[in-house]
């Protein structure tokens, strides 16, 4: 007989850290990176006579993901393709990576018009868990992510990032597997099970999931409770505020 094995808020306070994603979870920069995106698919897929780009093709291929994951995986979704390329290619190049550079241009472009600030709500939560002990790290597929971290004047909360650029460098594989977070966990000294991970991205939940971290939190900034529940989490909040509470 198989057991069944709880995870519910009350494991948030016997965890050691908290291990963030980036965009979505603790910066609005989704909303930066759905724009970035679209700036790049919309007028590409439009030439290429294929379906035209929506919002639930950025969430369906694309959220969570190393850029040029989500480059390939849109492609493939529209029946396109197109060789690797270099991560030197020129943006906009004919190329995997010269797709994924061109939408990093998109995103430079984003912040520089727009700016960035972190959510209220993530804050709150974030300063209650340091005040509490937690320690705390980001977890993000960017390679934006230590910049944007800065520009929303958090960089100094996180000793341990983890981002897409130290993923490339030690060569680790990006959500949805969990060798990310299981990174950070290991750079702070702690398993799996002493951390909590929270995420806003289908591939973010399945990566806490699969690396048997104590508890998955998925934060819903427009994916849907349900489908974050689906993917693996363990709760869902609409606002990390939500969970000061639960804290030690």
């Amino acid at each position: 007989m198989t057991s069944t094995v709880t995870r519910d808020v009350s494991r948030l306070a016997t965890a050691r850290a908290i291990l963030f994603d980036l965009d979505g979870v603790l910066t609005p920069t989704v909303d930066a990176h759905r724009r970035a995106w679209a700036r790049l698919f919309t007028p590409y897929l439009e030439s290429h006579g294929v379906p035209a780009y929506t919002d639930d093709d950025y969430f369906l291929y694309i959220d969570g993901k190393p850029r040029v994951d989500g480059v390939r995986t849109m492609l493939q979704a529209r029946g396109l393709s197109l060789p690797e390329g270099s991560p030197t290619d020129a943006p906009g190049a004919p190329t995997i990576w010269g797709l994924g550079n061109k939408k990093n241009s998109e995103f430079e472009a984003e912040l520089t018009e727009r700016g960035i600030a972190a959510y209220p709500g993530s804050l709150v939560f974030l300063a209650a868990a340091l005040g509490a002990g937690y320690q705390v790290a980001v977890v993000s597929s960017s390679r934006n992510a230590v910049p944007v971290l800065e520009a929303a004047g958090i960089r100094n909360r996180f000793e341990v990032v983890v981002d897409g650029e130290r993923a490339a460098a030690e060569g680790l594989p990006g959500k949805p597997a969990p060798d990310t977070y299981q990174r950070a966990a290991e750079l702070l000294g702690l398993t799996p099970e002493e951390c909590v991970v929270v995420e806003d991205a289908h591939s973010g939940v399945q990566a806490g999931r699969d690396g048997a971290f104590g508890l998955v939190v998925g934060v819903d900034r427009g994916v849907g409770a349900q489908e974050l529940l689906d993917s693996g989490a363990d709760i869902v909040v609409n606002d990390l505020d939500e969970l000061v509470s639960a804290l030690r």
